[in-house]
Protein backbone atom coordinates (compact mmCIF):
# COMPACT_ATOMS: atom_id res chain seq x y z
CA UNK A 1 0.00 0.00 0.00
CA UNK A 2 1.81 3.35 -1.22
CA UNK A 3 0.65 7.03 0.35
CA UNK A 4 -0.11 8.11 -3.56
CA UNK A 5 -2.85 5.48 -3.26
CA UNK A 6 -4.56 7.09 -0.19
CA UNK A 7 -3.84 10.44 -1.56
CA UNK A 8 -5.47 9.80 -4.79
CA UNK A 9 -9.11 7.54 -2.53
CA UNK A 10 -9.24 10.66 -0.50
CA UNK A 11 -9.27 13.26 -3.45
CA UNK A 12 -11.86 11.49 -5.21
CA UNK A 13 -13.69 11.06 -2.23
CA UNK A 14 -13.43 14.79 -1.34
CA UNK A 15 -13.82 15.71 -5.05
CA UNK A 16 -16.34 13.13 -6.35
CA UNK A 17 -14.88 12.56 -9.52
CA UNK A 18 -11.61 11.51 -10.58
CA UNK A 19 -11.10 14.25 -12.81
CA UNK A 20 -11.22 17.26 -10.48
CA UNK A 21 -9.19 15.17 -7.59
CA UNK A 22 -6.74 14.66 -10.92
CA UNK A 23 -6.69 18.68 -10.71
CA UNK A 24 -6.23 18.76 -7.23
CA UNK A 25 -3.35 16.43 -7.45
CA UNK A 26 -1.40 17.57 -10.71
CA UNK A 27 -1.93 13.99 -12.33
CA UNK A 28 -3.42 12.94 -14.80
CA UNK A 29 -6.87 11.19 -14.53
CA UNK A 30 -5.42 7.95 -15.73
CA UNK A 31 -3.03 8.12 -12.80
CA UNK A 32 -5.38 8.63 -10.52
CA UNK A 33 -7.64 6.16 -11.94
CA UNK A 34 -4.78 3.22 -11.76
CA UNK A 35 -3.72 4.30 -8.13
CA UNK A 36 -7.43 3.59 -6.66
CA UNK A 37 -7.69 0.24 -8.64
CA UNK A 38 -4.46 -1.06 -7.97
CA UNK A 39 -4.98 0.09 -4.00
CA UNK A 40 -8.91 -1.87 -4.84
CA UNK A 41 -6.98 -5.09 -6.16
CA UNK A 42 -4.17 -4.90 -3.36
CA UNK A 43 -7.06 -5.10 -0.61
CA UNK A 44 -9.17 -7.39 -2.87
CA UNK A 45 -12.47 -5.21 -2.37
CA UNK A 46 -13.73 -2.48 -4.36
CA UNK A 47 -13.51 1.09 -2.87
CA UNK A 48 -15.51 3.51 -4.82
CA UNK A 49 -18.44 3.44 -6.94
CA UNK A 50 -17.89 4.41 -10.20
CA UNK A 51 -20.93 6.00 -12.42
CA UNK A 52 -21.85 8.90 -14.80
CA UNK A 53 -22.10 11.47 -12.10
CA UNK A 54 -18.97 10.51 -10.76
CA UNK A 55 -17.69 8.57 -7.84
CA UNK A 56 -18.64 7.46 -4.57
CA UNK A 57 -17.62 5.55 -1.65
CA UNK A 58 -18.54 2.05 -1.01
CA UNK A 59 -19.80 1.30 2.74
CA UNK A 60 -16.21 -0.16 3.14
CA UNK A 61 -14.48 2.29 1.46
CA UNK A 62 -16.14 5.14 3.70
CA UNK A 63 -14.51 2.79 7.16
CA UNK A 64 -11.43 2.67 4.86
CA UNK A 65 -11.41 6.67 3.78
CA UNK A 66 -11.34 7.12 7.94
CA UNK A 67 -8.15 5.24 7.66
CA UNK A 68 -6.50 6.76 4.88
CA UNK A 69 -7.33 10.61 6.28
CA UNK A 70 -5.79 9.69 9.27
CA UNK A 71 -2.82 8.74 8.08
CA UNK A 72 -2.25 11.43 6.09
CA UNK A 73 -3.13 13.87 8.86
CA UNK A 74 -0.40 11.98 10.68
CA UNK A 75 2.33 12.12 7.46
CA UNK A 76 1.29 16.35 7.76
CA UNK A 77 2.19 15.94 11.48
CA UNK A 78 5.82 14.01 11.14
CA UNK A 79 6.20 17.07 7.93
CA UNK A 80 5.44 19.40 10.12
CA UNK A 81 8.31 17.87 13.27
CA UNK A 82 10.67 17.77 10.50
CA UNK A 83 10.02 21.89 9.51
CA UNK A 84 10.12 22.93 13.06
CA UNK A 85 13.35 20.72 13.69
CA UNK A 86 14.79 22.62 10.94
CA UNK A 87 14.37 25.81 12.13
CA UNK A 88 13.94 29.08 9.39
CA UNK A 89 16.57 27.75 7.17
CA UNK A 90 14.25 26.25 5.02
CA UNK A 91 10.51 25.02 4.14
CA UNK A 92 7.28 26.12 3.51
CA UNK A 93 5.18 28.90 4.37
CA UNK A 94 1.31 28.85 2.70
CA UNK A 95 -0.60 32.18 2.97
CA UNK A 96 -4.03 32.46 2.42
CA UNK A 97 -5.84 35.75 1.69
CA UNK A 98 -8.99 37.79 0.31
CA UNK A 99 -8.20 40.03 -2.40
CA UNK A 100 -7.38 43.73 -0.82
CA UNK A 101 -5.45 42.40 1.88
CA UNK A 102 -3.34 40.63 -0.66
CA UNK A 103 -3.19 44.04 -2.60
CA UNK A 104 -2.20 46.43 -0.25
CA UNK A 105 -1.08 44.69 3.63
CA UNK A 106 0.34 41.50 1.89
CA UNK A 107 3.64 43.52 0.47
CA UNK A 108 4.85 45.13 3.14
CA UNK A 109 5.23 42.15 4.98
CA UNK A 110 6.16 40.28 2.80
CA UNK A 111 9.38 42.09 2.02
CA UNK A 112 10.38 42.76 5.51
CA UNK A 113 10.03 38.63 5.73
CA UNK A 114 12.11 37.44 3.01
CA UNK A 115 14.49 40.03 4.09
CA UNK A 116 15.10 38.02 7.33
CA UNK A 117 14.61 34.43 5.96
CA UNK A 118 15.04 34.43 2.31
CA UNK A 119 15.22 30.58 2.29
CA UNK A 120 11.84 30.03 2.92
CA UNK A 121 9.67 29.48 0.45
CA UNK A 122 6.35 31.32 0.11
CA UNK A 123 2.77 30.19 -1.56
CA UNK A 124 0.16 32.56 -1.44
CA UNK A 125 -3.66 31.53 -2.39
CA UNK A 126 -5.86 34.26 -3.14
CA UNK A 127 -9.79 34.62 -3.08
CA UNK A 128 -12.15 37.16 -3.30
CA UNK A 129 -14.02 36.12 0.17
CA UNK A 130 -13.15 35.58 3.55
CA UNK A 131 -14.99 31.98 3.01
CA UNK A 132 -11.89 30.74 1.10
CA UNK A 133 -9.47 31.62 3.35
CA UNK A 134 -11.37 30.08 6.09
CA UNK A 135 -12.34 26.76 4.40
CA UNK A 136 -8.14 26.58 2.86
CA UNK A 137 -7.43 26.90 6.79
CA UNK A 138 -9.86 24.03 7.89
CA UNK A 139 -8.24 21.75 5.40
CA UNK A 140 -4.93 22.31 5.90
CA UNK A 141 -3.82 23.86 2.86
CA UNK A 142 -2.78 27.56 4.28
CA UNK A 143 -0.80 27.52 7.35
CA UNK A 144 -2.41 30.86 8.00
CA UNK A 145 -4.90 33.54 6.13
CA UNK A 146 -5.95 37.11 6.43
CA UNK A 147 -9.83 37.10 7.09
CA UNK A 148 -12.63 39.08 8.64
CA UNK A 149 -13.16 38.68 12.30
CA UNK A 150 -14.94 37.81 14.21
CA UNK A 151 -14.83 33.78 12.39
CA UNK A 152 -14.69 30.40 13.20
CA UNK A 153 -13.88 29.34 16.95
CA UNK A 154 -11.03 26.68 15.82
CA UNK A 155 -8.74 29.58 14.97
CA UNK A 156 -6.85 31.91 16.89
CA UNK A 157 -6.91 34.91 15.56
CA UNK A 158 -5.14 38.57 15.84
CA UNK A 159 -6.82 42.09 15.08
CA UNK A 160 -4.71 43.70 12.19
CA UNK A 161 -6.81 46.94 11.87
CA UNK A 162 -9.93 48.34 11.37
CA UNK A 163 -11.39 49.02 7.45
CA UNK A 164 -14.18 51.87 7.40
CA UNK A 165 -16.47 52.19 4.21
CA UNK A 166 -16.38 55.05 2.38
CA UNK A 167 -18.67 56.50 -0.01
CA UNK A 168 -17.11 56.97 -3.43
CA UNK A 169 -18.82 60.02 -5.28
CA UNK A 170 -17.90 61.05 -8.76
CA UNK A 171 -15.13 63.98 -9.31
CA UNK A 172 -18.00 66.18 -10.39
CA UNK A 173 -20.76 65.63 -8.08
CA UNK A 174 -21.56 68.89 -5.99
CA UNK A 175 -22.43 68.30 -2.24
CA UNK A 176 -24.09 70.75 -0.14
CA UNK A 177 -21.62 71.69 3.05
CA UNK A 178 -21.74 69.06 5.90
CA UNK A 179 -22.12 65.41 6.47
CA UNK A 180 -23.46 63.47 3.24
CA UNK A 181 -26.49 62.54 3.87
CA UNK A 182 -28.58 58.82 3.07
CA UNK A 183 -30.61 60.73 0.78
CA UNK A 184 -27.88 62.37 -1.30
CA UNK A 185 -26.21 59.10 -2.06
CA UNK A 186 -30.11 57.78 -2.73
CA UNK A 187 -29.89 60.34 -5.13
CA UNK A 188 -26.63 58.79 -7.51
CA UNK A 189 -26.80 55.72 -9.38
CA UNK A 190 -24.94 53.44 -6.93
CA UNK A 191 -22.51 50.56 -8.24
CA UNK A 192 -22.44 47.56 -6.98
CA UNK A 193 -19.60 45.56 -6.20
CA UNK A 194 -19.24 41.35 -6.25
CA UNK A 195 -17.63 41.55 -3.44
CA UNK A 196 -20.59 43.34 -1.88
CA UNK A 197 -22.32 39.89 -2.46
CA UNK A 198 -20.42 38.10 0.19
CA UNK A 199 -19.18 38.78 4.02
CA UNK A 200 -18.78 42.44 3.38
CA UNK A 201 -21.73 42.41 1.56
CA UNK A 202 -23.93 40.90 4.29
CA UNK A 203 -22.51 43.65 6.72
CA UNK A 204 -23.41 46.48 4.76
CA UNK A 205 -26.92 45.25 3.53
CA UNK A 206 -27.75 44.79 7.50
CA UNK A 207 -26.27 48.20 8.64
CA UNK A 208 -28.27 49.88 5.54
CA UNK A 209 -31.11 47.99 7.32
CA UNK A 210 -30.73 49.23 11.01
CA UNK A 211 -30.39 52.48 9.14
CA UNK A 212 -33.77 52.15 7.58
CA UNK A 213 -32.25 52.70 4.00
CA UNK A 214 -32.77 50.58 0.77
CA UNK A 215 -30.40 51.86 -2.11
CA UNK A 216 -31.49 50.19 -5.74
CA UNK A 217 -28.52 49.30 -8.05
CA UNK A 218 -27.90 50.64 -11.32
CA UNK A 219 -24.93 48.15 -12.14
CA UNK A 220 -23.44 45.11 -10.87
CA UNK A 221 -19.26 44.29 -11.81
CA UNK A 222 -16.68 41.68 -10.71
CA UNK A 223 -14.02 43.59 -9.76
CA UNK A 224 -13.86 46.42 -7.29
CA UNK A 225 -10.88 48.07 -9.08
CA UNK A 226 -14.18 48.49 -12.17
CA UNK A 227 -16.20 49.88 -9.70
CA UNK A 228 -13.74 52.82 -8.19
CA UNK A 229 -13.00 53.06 -12.58
CA UNK A 230 -16.79 53.12 -13.29
CA UNK A 231 -16.97 56.36 -10.42
CA UNK A 232 -14.03 58.22 -11.58
CA UNK A 233 -15.65 58.31 -15.11
CA UNK A 234 -19.19 59.76 -13.39
CA UNK A 235 -21.60 57.31 -13.84
CA UNK A 236 -22.29 56.79 -10.26
CA UNK A 237 -21.21 56.35 -6.82
CA UNK A 238 -20.53 53.57 -4.45
CA UNK A 239 -20.23 52.13 -0.90
CA UNK A 240 -17.20 50.27 -0.52
CA UNK A 241 -14.47 49.49 2.42
CA UNK A 242 -11.54 51.71 2.13
CA UNK A 243 -9.16 49.44 1.94
CA UNK A 244 -10.08 47.72 -1.32
CA UNK A 245 -11.29 51.54 -3.20
CA UNK A 246 -7.34 51.83 -2.96
CA UNK A 247 -5.39 53.49 -4.94
CA UNK A 248 -8.20 56.05 -4.99
CA UNK A 249 -8.21 58.19 -8.67
CA UNK A 250 -7.38 62.00 -8.31
CA UNK A 251 -10.72 63.87 -8.45
CA UNK A 252 -12.91 60.96 -6.50
CA UNK A 253 -14.58 62.45 -3.82
CA UNK A 254 -14.00 60.01 -0.49
CA UNK A 255 -16.68 60.36 2.20
CA UNK A 256 -17.43 59.16 5.37
CA UNK A 257 -21.22 56.99 5.61
CA UNK A 258 -23.55 58.95 7.61
CA UNK A 259 -23.59 55.98 9.71
CA UNK A 260 -20.13 54.75 10.17
CA UNK A 261 -19.67 51.00 9.21
CA UNK A 262 -16.27 49.37 9.33
CA UNK A 263 -14.48 45.88 9.09
CA UNK A 264 -12.25 44.09 11.26
CA UNK A 265 -9.39 42.79 9.57
CA UNK A 266 -6.85 40.08 11.45
CA UNK A 267 -5.19 36.99 10.99
CA UNK A 268 -5.98 33.51 11.93
CA UNK A 269 -4.74 30.24 12.52
CA UNK A 270 -5.84 26.71 13.83
CA UNK A 271 -5.79 26.92 17.24
CA UNK A 272 -4.67 23.27 17.71
CA UNK A 273 -2.41 22.98 14.26
CA UNK A 274 1.19 21.79 14.70
CA UNK A 275 3.06 25.47 13.62
CA UNK A 276 6.47 26.03 12.24
CA UNK A 277 8.84 28.78 13.07
CA UNK A 278 8.06 30.32 9.99
CA UNK A 279 4.17 31.05 10.93
CA UNK A 280 5.47 32.54 14.05
CA UNK A 281 8.09 34.26 12.47
CA UNK A 282 5.70 35.69 10.17
CA UNK A 283 3.50 36.77 12.49
CA UNK A 284 6.39 39.02 14.28
CA UNK A 285 6.82 40.42 10.77
CA UNK A 286 3.30 41.62 10.63
CA UNK A 287 4.22 42.93 14.26
CA UNK A 288 6.90 44.65 12.70
CA UNK A 289 4.92 46.53 10.04
CA UNK A 290 3.31 48.49 12.81
CA UNK A 291 -0.30 46.96 11.49
CA UNK A 292 -1.21 44.50 14.65
CA UNK A 293 -3.85 46.53 16.63
CA UNK A 294 -4.52 44.06 19.61
CA UNK A 295 -4.25 39.96 19.86
CA UNK A 296 -7.06 37.68 21.00
CA UNK A 297 -8.31 34.42 20.32
CA UNK A 298 -11.72 33.56 19.26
Amino acid sequence: MKLAQLRALVAVANHGNFSEAALHLNLSQSAISHSIASLEEELGIPLLIRGRNGALPTPTGERVLDHARQILKLLEAIEQEALRERGLQGGKLRIGSFRSAATHLLPPILSRFRNRFPNIEITILEHDEYAGVEEDLREGRVDLGFTHLPCGTEFETFEILRDEYVALLPPHHTLADGPLTWDQLAQLPLILSADNSGCCGLALENHLRRAGQSFRYAYEVREDSTVVSMVAQGLGAAILPRLAAEPVPVGVQIRSLPDPLERVIGVALRANGLHTPAVYAFLDAIRGTGLFATASVA
